[in-house]
């Protein structure tokens, strides 16, 4: 395991000419350049290996701070509130179908002449030639969230590694290469945030200070699955709708990384691998609500976000992957939105860690397919929340908010779904649900997974491309329920 400051000196060794690039980091077999008012984008021919040095003229890369701080943030904050424009309206204007959009004859033929030889008419931006730049608040706001992931990432996967020991990770089934491997997605988490700040330009954010729930190694690595998959899903979400096809081009490169990352916690975690067909995009304003509690501190003149902050949603009985049967714990969760496990006093026969009942094993394997399931269709379901108004992230200088109105359905968004299940209040502040017993396609249940709940006041039919028109109805969350 190399040490945060040994990684920063290796990254050093890399050739590296500043801390802010004026060059991307994509790496392709030609070369090209295409530049804008604020930044250069150059595509060069490298050659990388896991532990291979770069060469001189490779673009440098974005280290993150040699020494970050961690705990809770105890100070006063002096802007409050998320950043918004001189004029705000009072919601997103949905207008009809289009008239082009179901007219295409989808019948196998060309219906339009060929541009060139072996290409077929249509496609967005073909015929110019790119800038990898934002190119609208939309896309800036955007992307400036994913660097506020991918700097937390870097930290969290070295902090990591720092806190425990070799034997408290030994303890918890993962050995030498796996930590190694922990320590290479932290090295990559630094082309992440490289790449993204290149786009963004000189008032990308920079890294800041984070406080993390986690006592022990086996919270470590369920954070960790639990924070790849919001960072995940949340550009997945908005992916398709930046201006900037570029900029959508060399994220959507990064993102797919971030899902591998994911899959490897969860076999880390002794979770199956990938029980869903397809991955969940969510909004911003849920990534955001998720992301906030955990970054305690940043620069005074820090680039802050245009994105809402949710009242927080708890999960009285989280599935708990470190029991036998995951189903059995109330309580145990180390706070709201990730709703993270929480393994302390989990042990004996209760444990699934070296349980001599393999057919519920959950130590770190390629597969394990439990026997018990970690949860199961028309379970009942018991939540808590916020009210609004509660400063959160950085320097505690955003506020909760909801424009809702009384909480009066569950929200599961999984896969290609929104599905709403009844919520029974049994106070102003909490209430109970039923996990729903649905398929997105015959055999495929749709609440597997690591998944997305909230709390809203009416059941509107919304599908991936316009989930966002969720956020208005949202009372509390989103909150990440372990259901496989």
């Amino acid at each position: 395991m190399l040490p945060r400051k040994s990684i920063v000196a290796l990254l050093a060794s890399l050739s590296l000419t500043s801390a802010i690039p004026q060059q991307a980091t994509t790496t392709t077999t030609s070369t090209s350049t295409a530049s804008s008012g604020s930044s250069t984008s150059t595509s060069s021919t490298t050659t990388t290996t896991t532990q291979a040095a770069a060469s001189s003229s490779a673009p440098a890369t974005r280290p993150g701070l040699s020494s970050v701080s961690h705990g809770a943030y105890s100070g006063s904050a002096s802007v409050t509130g998320a950043v918004t424009a001189s004029s705000v309206g009072t919601g997103i204007v949905v207008g009809g179908v289009p008239p082009a959009a179901t007219t295409y004859p989808a019948d196998g033929q060309l219906h339009d002449p060929e541009p060139a030889p072996y290409v077929p008419a249509g496609g967005v931006g073909l015929n110019t030639t790119p800038v990898y730049n934002v190119k609208s608040d939309f896309d800036f706001e955007s992307l400036a969230l994913a660097l506020y992931q991918e700097w937390i990432e870097l930290d969290l996967f070295q902090y990591g590694l720092e806190a425990f020991s070799v034997s408290d990770f030994e303890d918890a089934g993962l050995t030498a290469e796996d930590r190694a491997l922990i320590e290479f997605m932290a090295i990559q988490e630094i082309g992440h945030a490289t790449v993204i700040s290149n786009m963004l330009g000189p008032q990308a954010p920079v890294q800041c200070n984070y406080n993390y729930p986690f006592t022990n190694v086996r919270e470590f690595v369920d954070f960790c699955q639990k924070l790849t998959r919001f960072g995940e899903a949340g550009v997945y979400g908005y992916l398709s709708h930046l201006d900037s096809r570029e900029a959508s081009q060399l994220l959507l490169q990064s993102i797919t990384t971030e899902a591998r990352q994911q899959l490897i916690f969860r076999q880390f975690e002794g979770l199956f691998p990938m029980p869903v067909w397809f991955q969940v995009g969510v909004p911003q304003s849920w990534a955001w609500t998720l992301l906030a509690p955990y970054i305690s501190s940043c620069p005074t003149n820090q680039t802050r976000l245009a994105w809402q902050n949710f009242p927080a949603l708890w999960i009285l009985n989280q599935p708990n992957p470190v029991r036998r049967n995951a189903t059995q714990g109330f309580n145990e969760t180390l706070g709201a939105g990730t709703n993270t496990l929480n393994s302390t006093g989990i042990s004996g026969s209760d444990a699934c860690f070296n349980n001599t009942d393999k057919s519920n094993d959950c130590n770190p394997a390629i597969s394990n397919n439990r026997s018990i399931p970690l949860s199961y269709p028309r379970r009942v379901v018991n939540l808590t929340w916020e009210y609004p108004g509660k400063p959160v992230g950085p320097n505690s200088s955003y506020v909760t908010s909801s424009t809702a109105g009384s909480p009066a359905f569950v929200a599961w968004v999984s896969q290609l779904n929104v599905t709403y299940s009844p919520l029974n209040l049994t106070s102003n502040t909490s209430g109970t649900t039923i996990q729903p017993s649905v398929e997105t396609y015959e055999g495929d249940p749709a609440v597997n997974g690591t998944l997305f709940i909230a709390i809203t006041d009416s059941d509107l039919y919304l599908t991936p491309f316009n989930l966002t028109l969720i956020n208005e109805h949202v009372v509390a969350g989103p909150a990440l329920y372990q259901a496989g």
